[in-house]
């Protein structure tokens, strides 16, 4: 690779990396607001926003684990936990920080926005390793069974796995610390994993296209990845 394209190649690793990090963290912020959607008529999605940016991080984590390779995409999950467990920090020194009077948002509001953010960053993070770790581990080993050939297989079936693990995990903490009522466990559960799927369907298309942009690019070959 030339001194160029090597340069290119950082470049869009960076800002790769960047895009994956605001939307975990961007999805652990905003998470308390919950809405419906009704595509089809028959059924009701009923899930947080913060489920939204979310996807994102397993679109991404797939081109980087296609394109870069398993140890650069291991490493731009592990530099998520890191943003977000920062995020985590700063959140409560802000909510312990006393508001002045013309302040236009008080104390109160602003904890019952954010207060409860730290303990959903906790368990959104251990829903991320475990998830985001299974997506690198089955989107490789499909890559070396089809000789880095149907990108598809590879690309649905870890996302599908792991986005399971991860609405489970964060659904199961998030109402163990009563964050959530056990109520809406189930509806949220189904309504999440249902979405995440969905997504991961429609993105398969947008996956493909950025793979063949990086491998004209870059002259990659099928199963090819960019060395350090």
């Amino acid at each position: 690779m030339t001194k160029k394209n090597k340069q290119l190649a950082d470049t869009v690793y960076l800002i790769l990396a960047a895009l994956f990090i605001a939307s975990l963290v961007a999805s652990n912020l905003i998470f308390q607001k919950f809405f419906y959607w009704e595509p089809f008529g028959w059924y009701r999605f009923e899930i947080s926003v913060g489920i939204l940016p979310y996807p994102i991080t397993f679109l991404i984590t797939d081109i980087l684990s296609e394109i870069y390779g398993k140890k650069k995409a291991n490493q731009v999950v592990i530099a998520g936990i890191f943003a977000s467990f920062f995020s985590m920090i700063i959140i409560i020194i802000a909510d312990f920080a006393p508001a002045i009077e013309s302040s236009p948002v008080n104390d109160e509001v602003f904890h019952q926005v954010f207060g409860v953010s730290p303990l959903a960053v906790f368990a959104s993070m251990i829903a991320y390793l475990f998830a985001q770790f299974i997506d690198i581990r089955i989107f490789h080993f499909w890559k070396k069974q089809t000789n880095g050939k149907h990108l598809w297989l590879r690309n649905n079936f870890s996302t599908f796995a792991s986005q399971f693990m991860d609405t489970f995990t964060v659904l199961f903490l998030l109402c163990s610390f009563h964050i959530l009522p056990w109520t809406i466990f189930t509806s949220l559960l189904i309504s999440g994993f249902l979405f995440k799927v969905l997504i991961a369907a429609l993105d398969t298309p947008v996956l493909y296209g950025i793979v063949f942009l990086f491998r004209r690019r870059f002259h990659l070959g099928v199963g090819q990845e960019i060395l350090d």
